[in-house]
């Protein structure tokens, strides 16, 4: 080969075969997908860590009326150990946690019923999952916190 091919050859890109925390997760760019794919496996394993709260929010909320204003109170005066603003923030993770995992999963079924499982769609899907879902959770935190 000439040497100009040589200097014209595009530059091979780097192979991560084992990752090392400390050196390659730094650089390592994870595609929008991949993103999703790693925060709807955190958003189920939060939902399953506080189903004991979510059960405990629908039991004081539907019991009766004197249960309900405790319910509501608890986001204000809150829980024992736990203040108000740390009750609203766990039910934001909450919220979160729920309608990404939702969002994601209908992406999911779009994929799976349309048999689209390009690149480019899944990476547009993807950041239409993040943007929906991040957007939603503003949106209801805001209600949560008291904004509107």
């Amino acid at each position: 080969m000439s040497d100009t091919a040589t200097k014209t050859a595009a530059k091979p890109r780097p192979v991560f075969r084992n990752l090392n925390v400390f050196n390659d997760l730094p650089s390592y760019r994870l595609p929008p997908a991949g993103i999703v794919s790693i925060l709807h496996r955190i958003s189920g394993l939060v939902m399953f860590l506080l189903l004991p709260f979510i059960v405990w929010m629908f039991d004081k909320s539907l019991s009766t009326e004197i249960s309900y204003g405790e319910f509501t109170n608890v986001f204000v005066a809150g829980c024992g150990f736990a203040p108000g603003w740390l009750v609203k923030l766990v039910t934001l993770g909450l919220i979160w946690s729920f309608l990404h995992h939702f969002v994601a999963g209908v992406r999911h079924l779009w994929m799976d019923a349309t048999h689209s499982v390009s690149k480019a769609q899944g990476h547009s899907s993807a950041i239409v999952t993040l943007v929906i879902s991040l957007a939603l959770t503003v949106l209801l935190g805001a209600k949560l916190f008291g904004l509107y």
